[in-house]
């Protein structure tokens, strides 16, 4: 790992030497090093501003938020305005179903991880203090001298 370390030091133009290298020389060490680097990360343009790898995950987290929601339902005016009063109160009411069902969830896992520690430490309770390990059986050897 101390090459990684080192290459990482003088940054994507060694990395991208090596890979070329990797090529010429046997060209699936080469396609392996271009895995490497795409799946790493380290020949990312570094614009994701710190969202690391899985940058997809992050993109798709952007567009659940209130702001996202707010600007969707500006851009799409059906131009029926009882219409988009109904629609608007309906989204809203889902929103706020989502969120209570998000909570349900949430304290249901709660209540079923207290009900398996509970039951851990009944269980625990039942079997008492552990004990010294017993003396093996038979002659005890006497120490010579």
């Amino acid at each position: 790992m101390e090459l990684v370390a080192k290459l990482d030091e003088y940054g994507k133009p060694a990395w991208i030497a090596l890979m070329v290298l990797g090529f010429i020389v046997f060209w699936p060490v080469g396609l392996a090093l271009l895995a490497f680097l795409l799946w790493s990360g380290r020949m990312g343009c570094h614009t994701h501003r710190g969202r690391g790898r899985w940058q997809f995950e992050d993109k798709a987290r952007d567009f659940k938020g209130p702001r996202w929601r707010d600007w969707a339902r500006r851009q799409t005016s059906s131009g029926n305005v009882a219409f988009d009063e109904y629609r608007e109160e309906t989204l809203r009411r889902l929103e706020e179903e989502h969120e209570e069902f998000k909570e349900f969830l949430r304290n249901l896992r709660h209540a079923k991880d207290k009900a398996e520690f509970d039951q851990f430490m009944a269980e625990r309770r039942r079997a008492g203090p552990p004990t010294a390990p017993e003396a093996p059986e038979g002659p005890t050897p006497q120490p010579e001298g």
